[in-house]
């Protein structure tokens, strides 16, 4: 077997445990599995492309420390993981907009209007909960409607493979952190804690086909 096919079993293997560790609420298998996704997604980038792109590792890196901090309970650790995320994000719209080359002004409304109307609605949702976190919950909110907002117009522009993938990724990771929020600070169910890892896990992997697209070595993708 080969090293990227080891590498891409063990992510789906990590994966899964996470999930069932979610599902069963097993605090041990959560903590032994869900380090290992990320580390498990790097390695198979690694392997899978010939020219890294080095951005797109950190923000990787940075997302495992998210992971991290947030398996931990307590406002401090979600603070930080939040922080790490919000980087991670940060890099994941430098990537994109360096594929930006032309646009027009019609393609910059018909993506932003549907990531502007999705902040202002999770906002007034979750604002009277909030609290002292009302403002890093709005600058995580825009951050990732950002993200949400380049990617659809990076698709709008090329209509490429590899623009599709970033955007379903970016929306599916929209998704994961809005019922994130929503399961902290407004109604918290232990079905949204799964669709959160679900989500997550499937946001980074469609990335992860983006940016192996994005590469010069087109490589079979698994």
């Amino acid at each position: 077997m080969s090293k990227i096919k080891i590498a891409t079993f063990l992510f789906f293997l990590f994966s899964v445990l996470d999930v069932a560790g979610i599902i069963f609420n097993n605090q041990t298998l959560i903590h032994f599995s869900k380090p290992f996704i990320l580390l498990s997604l790097i390695v198979m980038y690694v392997l899978k492309v010939d020219k890294k792109y080095k951005l797109y590792i950190l923000a990787l890196l940075l997302c495992f420390l998210g992971d991290v901090f947030l398996m931990y309970k307590g406002e401090m650790y979600f603070i930080v993981g939040l922080v790490s995320f919000l980087l991670a994000h940060f890099l994941f719209i430098k990537i994109v907009l360096n594929r930006i080359q032309n646009s027009t002004l019609l393609k910059v409304i018909i993506s932003t209007i549907p990531f502007l109307l999705f902040l202002l609605t999770l906002i007034l949702t979750l604002k009277n909960s909030l609290g002292d976190m009302l403002l890093p919950v709005i600058v995580y909110g825009l951050t990732i409607s950002i993200f949400g907002m380049v990617s659809l117009l990076d698709y709008l522009n090329t209509t490429s493979a590899k623009s599709l993938f970033m955007f379903l990724g970016a929306l599916v990771f929209i998704i994961s952190d809005a019922t994130l929020a929503i399961n902290k600070f407004y109604h918290s169910t232990h079905l949204f804690e799964v669709l959160v890892m679900v989500t997550y896990i499937l946001a980074q992997y469609l990335i992860f086909r983006s940016m192996i697209l994005e590469s010069k070595s087109l490589k079979h993708i698994i």
